[in-house]
């Protein structure tokens, strides 16, 4: 007799996704930039629920943030300052090489005609100053390990226009808000309170970690317009392409250096979303760099698009040539009774 309730048939959807690399934070990342090229008043047109889906990510960042949290044992803290110390002085390292080498070269200004007509210094160092922390947190969440992800509160030091004022001796550097770095760390530091203190809280909380990254990369794909790229040409592109090259190798470098793999250095080698809106806030500051922050903003979006689409291809296929770590974090197995 037939089954008047048959299972319907299945589709190995996440199998599927999971055979891109990185594509629990790849493929949703690219519907969400699709959608939001080809389609962008579709958050509008649904709103509700629906709309939070595109707006939501740096709420949707922040419970990851606290879930994330509560997966670190206390007794890591100092691997997470070393670890994010190193890749945040990195980070300001090459910001400061590119500062130093194109300040000379071209000044204040960009180029203003051939193939490079744009180009400035201010462009190159705001796409190599400011790590996208959520594409950071989710590659590590994925691929390595919770006290990886946690280094980030580190590096958050780096987001905005501060670390760029300050390689290119820009003033006005009181105005800095601290609040926002303490605002960084507060949810990490209060998931980790609540896993620290009660274990059936990091469990409840660590199993949500994977779960949150496909919604993140959505929200995040949903703010990057793939027209972007066509709008500033293959120099946009060329710029990502530097930015995953020369500061990929030099975070690559430190990570090893510090006992990782390589993975947590390639993961953090791509432009920060908001980093697009640091040229503006430079001229601001310093009218010297009014006329390059025209064009730098444009480069930078590219660059954001670029290395968020490249550096998950990157590190999954690194992360799948070393295999993760020993897991020292791991606690030791109980003593059995004889």
């Amino acid at each position: 007799m037939a089954d008047p309730f048959p299972i319907p048939m299945q589709i190995a959807i996440k199998r599927s996704i999971e055979r891109v690399p990185g594509g629990m934070m790849v493929v949703p990342l690219l519907v969400g930039c699709l959608i939001n090229t080809f389609a962008p008043e579709t958050p509008k047109f649904f709103g509700s629920f629906t709309g939070a889906l595109f707006s939501g990510a740096l709420t949707i960042l922040a419970v990851f943030y606290v879930c994330m949290g509560a997966t670190i044992d206390f007794a890591t803290t100092p691997y997470i300052l070393k670890k994010g110390g190193a890749l945040l002085g990195t980070k300001i390292l090459c910001g400061i090489i590119v500062g130093l080498v194109l300040g000379r070269l071209l000044g204040e200004k960009p180029i203003e005609a051939g193939f490079f007509a744009g180009l400035s210094t201010l462009a190159v160092v705001v796409a190599i100053n400011d790590t996208n922390g959520g594409l950071y947190m989710a590659l590590m969440g994925q691929y390595g390990k919770p006290r990886d992800v946690g280094a980030y509160s580190v590096m958050s030091l780096e987001s905005g226009p501060f670390l760029t004022m300050v390689t290119l001796g820009v003033a006005g550097l009181s105005a800095f808000p601290w609040q926002t770095l303490v605002g960084a760390i507060i949810p990490l530091v209060l998931g980790m309170l609540l896993g620290n203190l009660d274990r059936e809280m990091r469990e409840f909380l660590g199993r949500a970690v994977p779960v949150l990254i496909p919604f993140f990369a959505f929200a995040l794909g949903s703010g990057i317009n793939l027209k972007t790229v066509v709008t500033t040409g293959l120099l946009g592109v060329i710029l990502g392409l530097f930015v995953v090259v020369f500061s990929g190798i030099l975070l690559f470098t430190t990570d090893k250096l510090t006992g990782g793999n390589g993975v947590a250095g390639l993961s953090a080698a791509s432009t920060a979303g908001n980093a697009a809106a640091v040229p503006a806030l430079v001229a601001a500051a310093n009218p010297a760099y009014l006329e390059a922050s025209k064009y730098a903003t444009l480069l930078v979006a590219a660059s954001v698009v670029v290395t968020s689409l490249l550096v998950p291809v990157i590190t999954a296929w690194w992360a799948g040539r070393v295999g993760p770590l020993p897991d020292d974090d791991a606690q030791p197995p109980a003593a059995t009774a004889p």
